[in-house]
């Protein structure tokens, strides 16, 4: 009975959520027809399923609130263009007009594109009540896609920049991460290929970015908005998140950029010389561990490290390594070879610092089948693309070839495991036995307490690892 009272209450909130915003009949086209009938968000729409998508979209969270509370038509409105106002509300930009001439609001024209072309998934509610409530549209067939891009430029505002970008990726029923920093901006973002074609379209010709960002700065592979829960966009410290000021460390000061012909040569080159124990070099992934263990490039050094934000902290344990040493980086897009290149240069320690430009992604658009091997891990819901059929790690448990992560079984715990259907369907599906014994003691925890994110797999792992290795295991190119 619970059950249906709280989904009678969700449908009502709905109902009186899409009430709020409809737009009054005196004020509807004058020429005939219905035209404009609801206003959300700046948004306009003509038909019933189009503001219904968007409320379950954009405020689900809201009508569920409110549903909580039996809020009344009135409240049910919130702010006029959007979901309820916040504290503080009046200070949120309204008409786009900025006072600082480098960032542009303009939304791009969509009047001539349909909401099916704008979307790609099928629209869930955030629970089955609420799906089983309201019949879920289809949102177009066509294969989406994800991109993944950065730019480094100095932003004076980047609270306007936060506000333009998030509008944006509203506008075009976008989900992703972005950060903006007054360092420039980092964002991957999935929808459809038409709104991702128009959001790369938008974001060119944005003056801030004018002579900046160029097309080929974007990275697309396979998916679509449904690769990631939300949208999510805010301003940080720093675009990547290396823990130094920016300040102290700055993009400017980056290594070497290669394209990925040009790496692909040192690669090789490097490769053939470490063979014969002739190399100088040293082929360096800037990411983390669980990153390089599904995939990376043949004969790189794979810091065991967890977070991005230890690198520099590896580079200082480890300076002896790449004393007099060419090193050639690389990492997924390349954002962190920007900031890791620059910590690196500034230690004076090598004799050249190399960085793959566009990163993995834009090698295996050209080289496929090169000198990369294993899968490319993203940070989205598809945890990985593929650009070979080699598979280099292996199942947690049983040792067979296996190279599809998933979460860590046990609620408390934000590791990410490789356990094969087999042992799956035997119960292992934790990071750890650690982990597995304390999935079945949080429940008789107190309600509220929380157990500590650390496990075997954490204490077993130094936060910052010191290398063993030998220049005969360099020149071997191990």
């Amino acid at each position: 009975a619970g059950r249906k009272q709280r989904a009678a209450a969700r449908r009502k909130a709905f109902s009186l959520f899409v009430k709020a915003k409809e737009v009054p009949a005196a004020s509807r086209c004058p020429g005939g027809g219905e035209g404009v009938r609801w206003r959300c968000c700046r948004q306009a729409f003509e038909e019933l399923p189009g503001i219904h998508r968007h409320v379950a979209l954009h405020h689900s969270g809201d009508v569920g609130r409110q549903a909580g509370l039996g809020a009344g038509p009135a409240q049910a409105g919130g702010s006029p263009e959007g979901g309820p106002a916040p504290a503080g509300s009046a200070a949120r930009p309204s008409g786009h007009s900025c006072s600082s001439p480098e960032i542009s609001w303009a939304l791009p024209d969509t009047g001539h594109v349909s909401q099916e072309a704008l979307t790609s998934i099928i629209l869930f509610f955030l629970n089955i009540l609420f799906l089983f409530a309201y019949i879920c549209h289809a949102m177009g067939s066509q294969v989406g896609e994800v991109l993944l891009y950065y730019c480094y430029c100095e932003v004076r505002d980047p609270e306007k920049l936060c506000a333009w970008q998030k509008a944006l990726c509203q506008h075009l029923h976008l989900t992703g991460k972005v950060r903006v920093a007054s360092e420039g901006i980092n964002g991957t973002v999935g929808g459809s290929k038409v709104a991702t074609s128009l959001y790369i379209k938008v974001m060119l010709s944005q003056p801030l970015f004018k002579n900046i960002l160029c097309q080929e700065d974007f990275k697309s592979s396979a998916g679509g908005a449904h690769c990631f829960p939300d949208l999510r966009v805010g301003v940080f410290k720093e675009i990547v998140p290396m823990g130094i000021d920016p300040k102290i460390v700055s993009y400017k000061e980056t290594g070497i950029h290669l394209s990925p012909q040009e790496f692909h040569r040192e690669v090789e080159q490097y490769l053939s010389q470490a063979t014969q124990g002739q190399s100088d070099t040293i082929l360096l992934d800037c990411r983390n561990f669980y990153e390089s263990k599904i995939g990376h490039f043949q004969g790189c050094l794979a810091p065991d490290i967890r977070k991005f934000s230890y690198f520099p902290s590896y580079i200082d344990e480890n300076l002896e390594l790449f004393k007099d040493k060419r090193v050639l980086m690389y990492c997924t897009g390349g954002i962190r070879c920007e900031r890791g290149s620059a910590y690196l240069r500034s230690k004076a320690v090598c004799r050249e610092v190399y960085q793959l430009k566009g990163g993995i992604h834009k090698y295996l658009e050209e080289f496929p089948d090169g000198f990369y091997r294993g899968k490319l891990f993203v940070f989205d819901d598809r945890y990985a693309i593929c650009s070979n059929e080699d598979i280099i790690s292996a199942c947690r448990y049983c040792g067979v070839l296996w190279d599809q992560y998933k979460l860590c079984s046990s609620q408390h715990c934000r590791q990410l495991v490789l356990t094969c259907p087999s042992c799956c369907n035997k119960g292992l599906t934790a990071c750890c036995p650690v982990c597995q014994e304390k999935a079945l003691k949080v429940t008789s925890r107190a309600s509220g307490q929380t157990l500590k994110e650390e496990c075997e797999c954490t204490r077993r792992r130094p936060r910052v690892p010191i290398e063993h290795v030998s220049p005969r295991m360099l020149d071997a190119g191990k």
